[in-house]
């Protein structure tokens, strides 16, 4: 039970560090605080939420592993490498692409409130 606990400190601690090395990971913050006050100010009903629980979800796990590779390449590999690059901008691109599918999540859900 130790070890289960102890892993749970481990991965607050990678949040932590995401948090405090990855500016996106603010917009990311800033993002859920607005979609949740939005959901909360509108009633979304409880099926919307879980969409959009999803879809903040799918963000925030883009990013963390998007950050762990950064850091695993950077310390594998200091130097610049055409391979590392590349695979820095594939799971950048995956970070972007959660983003792009979050928002029509955001959109398909919030614009009949709006609208009406």
């Amino acid at each position: 039970m130790r070890k289960r606990i102890a892993s749970i400190g481990f991965a607050l601690e990678g949040i932590v560090a995401m948090l405090r090395t990855q500016p996106n990971s603010w917009i990311h913050a800033a993002a859920t605080v607005v979609v949740v006050a939005l959901g909360l100010h509108l009633g979304v009903h409880r099926i919307e939420w879980a969409f959009l629980v999803f879809a903040i979800a799918l963000v925030w796990v883009a990013e963390a592993l998007n950050t762990g590779i950064e850091f695993l390449a950077d310390a594998a590999v200091p130097d610049p490498h055409s391979l590392i690059k590349h695979a820095k901008d594939v799971s950048a691109g995956a970070v972007l692409l959660a983003s792009i599918a979050a928002a029509i999540i955001g959109a398909l859900v919030f614009l009949p409130y709006l609208l009406r």
